[in-house]
């Protein structure tokens, strides 16, 4: 039975969980990075977690993450248990901020379906010597050093007994939430941490590996475990530990002769469970088991279930009453989170769209426009499917939409980890990471932002010395916020370094081409002189650093943005800083948008860059001789784009006054853009271009409109730019 389990399913949940934990760990150590030494609460979660991932690594044979986990979960044992003084906070910072590294790359290989062969030799060298050195740093020594944190594989779970006078015995019930997935992993894992300390264990369901079905009984009835070790109950709580899986852990101490009796794994509901005052002592309340269980006998019931401590559930009693043990459990709450493949939820987005493509077929149809019908009820029941389908819409993509602060968290560690190379004192800070866009987005922007901060780090903020010499007081500081407005996300990443060099900057546009030979460079604004840094291979460092400087990699920035309808603006002030702002939508499924007709050919364009529409009169266009149109508006001149001349379009409107001016703005820069007619506003399903298909300038991907034709989605900023 055991090459029928699910080892796939198994490994999911290892990725998805371990992958949480690290996400946690990381988030844990970066904002302790600044502080002395770690507290308390920090040691026990760090400890916790590597001696989760220790666990189900070994389960999953993954050798290399085991015995890195186990090594930094030793340097945590100690400092919980030793308290030693003088460890140098920085270095153990940078030890776990590896080995985390590299456990996730490990990860990133199974993902792959790679071998997992990291060599975790020389970070396990490092950490020993790490150890050793706070060992001898004046920790204590002798009788009052704490035990080591010994870790044998064994061969076997069941490990026989060998009973002395400190072994003790106990029972255990563990309950897990209802829709905890993979129960059985989940207490196989548990096994996994009790066998440290056990002289004996028994579990049951005992086939939790081979029998996937296990899973459901552990859901259904709980989880039993015999447990014969030399500690006390609070170290067997603290290795099973509730969390997001295990809602109750029942723990009971009896008796040697108590634990040979075992678990009877009868009905549960065959005879009711004695009433028990908990203040009482041991001995009483074995005595009432015993009794009870004779009561039964008695009675000839052999199917009755002996009376174990899965039995009891602890009822709480109010002050003043006795504790009440009871048979009946009351009903936990359902956990507020659930998980889900992300898979899953990029296939329902896409149902989605397609009834709002299948909603637009049946409002539009064509057999709705024979004259004389009678389309009042119809109307209704249309109102209230669009409702429907408008909240279906709207929870789905909250369903979709995730905070920023992971993404946020590792830029926190790119601060940390150029500014140690560089020697730079940076503080990192924060802004609204709690600001939610869509999955998707956030895929988009990770790479964009990386080269931004690395960018403010290296080339932004000057040296310890540079500042000190400019008369800077305050520590060089970047900070990294978001916000929402308009339907928009706005992610920036301010330094409080030198400022980007207006002349400089012009220089190097001038050397390399870039300004207009006619164009006096006072007539160029700071906005503009700023845009030249984002042109592929413009850059005014003199000299390649490992991080490059400003103007390296910010074409790709750009790239990457606009691929996603963003944009970036830049500010600066020199000696004081600079701001570089990303303006994202907040999600890239469903937008609104207005259909135009540009001869035979159906266009979209999103409803948030369309400042006005207008009827022009020929009187108001402007000529160039090089072929270049402008109008004159209220006193403003617009450079007109014809679309159908744009894209060679046939049987397009010629005549400025028989068509409609759409007035299009992007970032500060405006447009007009002159189209046959317009049809509407609608709900647009975005639809990418096919791979097959040359990318087209102005073009960001194409929807299905009602009557089944295909309309392109124009892309305002490549009109515009």
């Amino acid at each position: 039975m055991a090459d029928d389990f699910n080892t796939e399913s198994m490994l999911d949940m290892y990725l998805f969980e371990n992958g949480q934990l690290l996400e946690q760990l990381q988030e844990t150590v970066l904002e302790q990075k600044d502080a002395e030494c770690f507290d308390e609460d920090s040691i026990n979660e760090i400890f916790r977690t590597m001696h989760t991932i220790k666990g189900s690594s070994g389960i999953m044979m993954f050798d290399n993450i085991t015995a890195v986990s186990h090594k930094l979960e030793d340097i945590f044992y100690y400092l919980r248990e030793s308290h030693p003084d003088n460890v140098p906070h920085v270095e153990l910072v940078e030890h776990v901020l590896e080995v985390e590294d590299f456990i996730s790359n490990e990860m990133e290989k199974i993902r792959s379906g790679d071998p997992v062969d990291g060599d975790a030799s020389g970070i396990i060298a490092d950490l020993d010597k790490f150890l050793d050195m706070i060992k001898n740093g004046g920790a204590p020594t002798g009788e009052n050093a704490p035990p080591e944190n010994v870790h044998e594989e064994p061969k076997h779970f069941y490990i026989a007994p060998v009973a002395t006078a400190a072994s003790r015995f106990y029972k255990i019930f563990i309950t897990f939430f209802p829709e905890t997935e993979m129960a059985n992993v989940h207490a196989y894992k548990t096994v996994y941490a009790l066998k440290e300390i056990a002289e004996d264990i028994l579990y049951s369901p005992e086939d939790i590996l081979t029998d996937e079905k296990s899973g459901e009984i552990i859901i259904k009835e709980g989880f039993r475990i015999l447990l014969q070790a030399q500690c006390t109950e609070q170290e067997v709580r603290d290795l099973i530990g509730v969390g997001y899986d295990i809602e109750k852990v029942e723990v009971y101490e009896c008796d040697a002769n108590q634990f040979l009796l075992g678990f009877d794994f009868g009905d549960q509901e065959a005879a009711p469970a004695p009433q028990i005052d908990l203040e009482a002592s041991v001995e009483t309340i074995e005595a009432k088991a015993e009794e009870a269980q004779k009561e039964k006998t008695e009675e000839k019931k052999p199917e009755a279930p002996k009376i174990t401590p899965g039995d009891f559930v602890i009822q709480s009693k109010e002050p003043g009453k006795q504790k009440k043990l009871a048979k009946d459990k009351p009903k936990g709450e359902k956990a507020s989170f659930i998980s889900v493949n992300v898979s899953k939820m990029d296939q329902l987005m896409d149902l989605i769209g397609e009834l709002v493509i299948s909603e637009s077929v049946v409002l539009q149809n064509s057999d709705l426009k024979v004259p004389g019908l009678n389309l009042d009820n119809f109307n209704k029941a249309a109102a209230q499917l669009a409702s429907i389908s408008t909240d279906l819409q709207n929870v789905i993509m909250s369903m979709r939409m995730v905070p920023l602060t992971n993404t946020f968290q590792k830029m926190n560690r790119i601060v940390f980890d150029v500014s140690r190379k560089l020697g730079k004192d940076i503080e990192f800070v924060m802004v609204g990471e709690n600001t939610e866009v869509d999955k998707n987005i956030i895929e988009h922007i990770s790479d964009p932002l990386m080269h931004l901060v690395r960018n403010s780090v290296d080339h932004g903020i000057e040296s310890n010395e540079d500042r000190a010499a400019k008369g800077k007081t305050e520590k060089g500081k970047v900070t990294l916020s978001a916000r929402t407005e308009a339907g928009k996300v706005w992610i920036s990443v301010e330094d409080n370094g030198t400022g980007l060099d207006r002349e400089k900057i012009i220089a190097k546009a001038r050397k390399q081409g870039i300004l207009d030979p006619g164009k006096p460079d006072a007539a160029y604004t700071d906005k503009e002189v700023y845009q030249f840094i984002t042109l592929p291979g413009f850059s005014t460092n003199e000299q390649v650093t490992e991080y490059s400087g400003r103007g390296v990699g910010m074409d790709v920035v750009v790239q990457n943005i606009q691929a996603i309808g963003g944009a970036l603006e830049i500010e600066s002030t020199p000696g004081l800083g600079s701001v570089m702002s990303l303006k994202i939508p907040l999600t890239l499924a469903i937008i609104d948008g207005i259909v135009m007709e540009v001869g035979t050919s159906s266009f979209v364009m999103e409803t948030g860059v369309i400042k006005q529409f207008i009827r022009v009169k020929e009187d108001m266009m402007v000529h160039e001789p090089n072929g270049d149109e402008f109008v004159m508006i209220r006193g403003e001149c617009y450079p007109v784009i014809r679309l159908g001349r744009w894209y060679g379009l046939e049987d397009y409107q010629e005549s400025v006054e028989d068509g409609v001016m759409l007035i299009l703005e992007v970032e500060d820069k405006k447009v007009c853009l002159l189209v046959d007619k317009l049809v509407g506003e609608q709900e647009i399903v975005v639809k990418p271009i096919p791979s097959y298909i040359k990318k087209v300038k102005g073009l960001s991907g194409c929807t299905q409109l009602g009557d089944g034709s295909i309309a392109l989605i124009l892309d305002a900023p490549g009109l515009v730019e």
